[in-house]
């Protein structure tokens, strides 16, 4: 883990005052950082029969697509409003300052299909949780999910509140 995250960049102070924001832009950068990235997001899930990653808009598309390739299952993409054709199906929910809402296709899971979420940070936690939600919504069985980065201060994990599909973790700040 050390030599990813010697490719993720602290940037003091952005987007304001007070904050660390964690660049991951030279990780992606580095071919062979990225490749270890994606082996050790794929890891934890290997033989759990995972059949779908779905990747939370935007940048858990670039890690869902590769570790879609690397466990050998498809990609869907679960995308911000208004950014895929109808019919869809949706999940609001709360920002800290309003509201948001992810959706997907319709007919973008089969019922009881395994699926894996993936995104970059784990913060608030609000994204992760509704897209579970939206998994669940689609009629698929939930196997899990991955973040690059879980900030743990913002306390996300304890959104999440299910035993019976890990949140897994690469790096803590």
């Amino acid at each position: 883990m050390l030599q990813i995250q010697s490719l993720i960049r602290a940037v003091p102070d952005f987007p304001k005052p007070g904050v660390m924001f964690r660049d991951i832009t030279p990780l992606l950068a580095d071919a062979g950082g990225f490749a270890r990235c994606i082996d050790a997001l794929a890891e934890p899930w290997q033989g759990s029969g995972v059949q779908v990653v779905c990747g939370i808009e935007s940048r858990g598309f670039i890690f869902g697509a590769a570790l879609a390739q690397k466990l050998h299952a498809g990609f869907v993409p679960l995308r911000k409003p208004n950014k895929l054709p109808p019919p869809v199906v949706s999940v609001d929910y709360q920002l800290e300052y309003g509201v948001d809402r992810l959706e997907a296709r319709n007919d973008a899971l089969r019922p009881g299909e395994r699926v894996l979420l993936v995104d970059d940070v784990l913060a608030t936690g609000g994204t992760v949780a509704a897209a579970r939600a939206l998994v669940l919504k689609l009629g698929a069985q939930l196997v899990g999910a991955s973040v690059v980065i879980e900030l743990a201060a913002l306390q996300g994990r304890e959104r999440w509140q299910d035993e019976s599909a890990p949140l897994k973790a690469l790096l803590r700040y």
